[in-house]
């Protein structure tokens, strides 16, 4: 069962996919940008019917779960005991820090403006790049970086004259999510060595055992006062949700797009993320997107676009 779930969804690199292996990744991709797409809505409902804390520490200790009882099961290719308690630190990073500003982010903003913020991570990653001397952005890509910079920059001010209920704060929800960018792209950063000599479900499993703590112990409050009997069956639906389809499913499937037809191509389905994102929240959620986050959206699209070509 192991070796199947390995080959299924990390083959290996030097050989060249065929036909229909890279047709099923293309449509576990096209799944992965669907899963992300809609689960910013899926949070978003989350935190409505319980605590964001509370919501995000069961959501990501359900994942840690699932993933570590399948790293547990993949005995191939485990990390050192070096390289594990380092990929536990980096998780502090990547997961700890990025999940808590993530949720507390989409809980004060919209969907529209959380997704948008977020799709201009390439841009901080490839500056923190460059700042740590790891990569060297042709000027192609410093186009496509100032692009997806300036519309960022767009939807974060265009959240300071959105209207919002008493439970949202635009502005302050924005800037969360840009210092979760921010985060994660140190993270992505630092994380590149490792992922030449680390499978990538044990990466993900040690990357989210060296968050969880940080994130359960941060939610504990609420999940001692949370009153199970208020919580809807859709609530408990968003969590495993979150937890299993957005924090398992879809990075195993991004990890294989990876793996067969490598970062570029992968990419280039996560740019439907903000599209997918936004078009739910409208049907699900009413969001309607301002001029701010639409023309946003047409400048980072732009950028990821040029950097990418």
């Amino acid at each position: 069962m192991a070796s199947h779930v390995h080959e299924a969804l990390a083959p290996d690199r030097t050989e060249a996919a065929p036909r229909s292996g890279a047709w099923l990744t293309d449509l576990m991709l096209l799944a992965m940008a669907l899963i992300w797409g809609v689960n910013f809505s899926v949070v978003k409902y989350g935190t409505r019917v319980m605590p964001p804390l509370a919501f995000n520490a069961l959501r990501v200790l359900l994942a840690t779960v699932v993933l570590c009882g399948v790293a547990f099961a993949l005995r191939a290719q485990r990390p050192s005991r070096r390289d594990a308690v380092r990929l536990a630190l980096l998780g502090l990073l990547g997961h700890g820090v990025y999940q808590f500003c993530f949720i507390q982010g989409v809980a004060r903003s919209t969907v529209a403006t959380a997704a948008l913020v977020l799709a201009s991570s390439p841009a901080l990653i490839g500056l923190v790049g460059r700042v740590l001397g790891t990569d060297h952005p042709s000027r192609r890509q410093w186009t496509g970086i100032a692009l997806q910079l300036l519309g960022m920059a767009g939807v974060v001010l265009g959240s300071a004259v959105q209207p919002s209920s008493s439970a949202e704060a635009p502005l302050v929800g924005a800037l969360i999510l840009l210092a979760g960018s921010m985060s994660w792209a140190f993270y992505a950063v630092l994380l590149k060595p490792f992922t030449l000599r680390v499978h990538p479900i044990h990466l993900s499993a040690f990357t989210l055992l060296g968050g969880v703590g940080v994130l359960v112990g941060l939610g504990a409050p609420s999940l001692l006062a949370l009153d199970t009997r208020t919580v809807p069956t859709a609530g408990w639906a968003s969590v495993a949700y979150a937890g299993l389809a957005a924090m398992v499913v879809a990075y195993l499937f991004y990890y294989r797009g990876v793996r067969v037809l490598g970062p570029v191509r992968t990419a280039m389905y996560s740019n439907l993320q903000p599209l997918i994102a936004m078009a739910v929240a409208f049907v699900s959620l009413h969001e309607v997107p301002t001029a701010w986050q639409l023309g946003g959206a047409a400048a980072i699209t732009t950028g990821l676009l040029v950097s990418r070509k």
